[in-house]
């Protein structure tokens, strides 16, 4: 498909938006450019606040002295917080803006990993993670905002770009948390607070943008007032999201993506030293699935964008995921390699559904409202996957059980896919004019 047409594809969705969008006008000439570096250092803090702790959780529990009933806990806080904290980010960003909500996040994420490393206890360490976690989970939500507002023609490559950052950020900071940390000294306080250090710059990057994207708005609001388009970016909420079916296929799509991809990073490694694949190399095959996500998640948002019906990417990335669970129940060791490349390619259904919802709303308060819709609700039905996932395992005495189920949920994340990709918004369905 040739630029022109993609364009073209793209225009009625930047047209429909201009509503609740200030003038362009009113923006600095350097806030675009400036904006698409804040997008990529943001989406890189997105994760290592999680993925450290993984790489050092043994260390950490032993050195706080959490009993396993809390080390449980906090496994299970992420996706928590993420649907808690996620709810709040649309009022937030309609009474201060997306940018500054980005901006307060970051802090957020910053003031956790600063803090968390000094905890004397599982209590204060605990808070402190979820404190990192609630600035994730803002900035979880308006990521698509700020792509839908501020580049409404290049929605999916946008979100390529962001996601794939998300992407490179969750496999580095797997990867080098340990090697790093015993290259400072070996203590697992200094190697959770290295990555404090990104997150500081993202702060530092994301204050002046918050400042002059302020500063735009009220320009913008000034200019306009009196007009019916002062009182639509002042007062436009969105529609009402969860009157719409569309909404609801992505929240639940979401919600089995995630459940796969949470499980995957939980015991896949697991799952091939059962089969006999050394220590060493199951953790390997965790990195290679991992890092199949950085050029795909690139990829498939651009190639989404360029769809108007994306329902045959979601088919093919279940299909993928189908074909790698089936691998892993009948040759776990055999074939292990291209059971880790396939269900690295079926994880990259995350960026397919974020690149959705910047596509299926017509403006950046309605993809406000799907954005927290979705990641809020299918955060939590993601929540009991891992748990049933390890309680099968450990009473049904192996893993045939547990694939057998993810297999089977791919069946209706597949399903929901198709729905979640066809050519609508959410706004048509609610009755809501542009």
């Amino acid at each position: 498909m040739s630029e022109e047409e993609t364009t073209t594809l793209d225009r009625p969705t930047a047209d429909r938006a201009t509503v609740a969008t200030p003038p362009a006008t009113a923006q600095p000439t350097w806030l675009g450019p400036v904006l698409i570096v804040g997008i990529v250092l943001a989406a890189l803090n997105l994760r290592p606040a999680i993925t450290s702790l993984g790489a050092l959780f043994e260390e950490t529990r032993t050195g706080l002295g959490m009993s396993g009933t809390v080390a449980g806990l906090i496994t299970s806080v992420p996706a928590l917080c993420f649907a808690v904290f996620g709810v709040t980010a649309p009022r937030l960003s309609r009474r201060f803006g997306p940018v500054a909500v980005v901006c307060a996040g970051m802090a957020a994420v910053t003031a956790g990993l600063l803090i968390r490393p000094f905890a004397n206890g599982a209590a204060g360490f605990l808070a402190a993670s979820a404190l990192s976690l609630a600035g994730i989970a803002l900035t979880n939500v308006l990521l698509p905002v700020i792509v839908k507002r501020y580049f409404p023609d290049r929605v999916g490559t946008m979100t390529g770009l962001y996601s794939m950052a998300l992407a490179a950020g969750t496999s580095l900071a797997a990867a080098a948390t340990v090697p790093l940390t015993g290259a400072l000294g070996g203590s697992w306080r200094t190697g959770l607070l290295m990555w404090a250090a990104l997150a500081v710059l993202a702060v530092l990057l994301w204050l002046p943008l918050a400042r002059a994207a302020r500063r735009a708005d009220r320009a913008a609001a000034a200019a306009a007032a009196g007009s019916g388009a002062s009182a639509a970016v002042r007062t436009d909420a969105g529609p009402r999201v969860a009157r719409s079916r569309t909404a609801w296929a992505l929240a639940c799509y979401f919600g089995l993506q995630a459940t796969g991809a949470y499980v995957t990073m939980g015991w896949l490694p697991q799952i091939f030293r059962d089969a006999g694949v050394s220590a060493s190399t199951a953790g390997v095959l965790l990195a290679v699935t991992m890092v199949m996500g950085v050029p795909l998640a690139f990829v498939i948002p651009g190639l989404a964008g360029r769809m108007r019906n994306q329902g045959a990417i979601a088919v093919t990335l279940g299909v993928f995921g189908l074909t790698g669970y089936l691998g892993l129940y009948f040759a776990p060791a055999a074939g292990a390699w291209a059971w880790a490349l396939l269900l690295g390619v079926s994880n990259c259904a995350f960026p397919l559904v974020i690149t959705m919802i910047g596509l299926r709303a017509k403006s950046p308060a309605g993809v406000a409202k799907l954005s927290a819709f979705a990641q809020s609700t299918g955060y939590l039905i993601s929540i009991p996957g891992p748990l049933v996932i390890g309680t099968l395992y450990q009473h049904g005495g192996g893993w045939d059980l547990p694939l057998a189920l993810m297999a089977g949920l791919l069946v209706p994340q597949i399903a929901l896919g198709v729905l979640a990709g066809r050519d609508r918004t959410i706004e048509d369905e609610c009755g809501v004019r542009d």
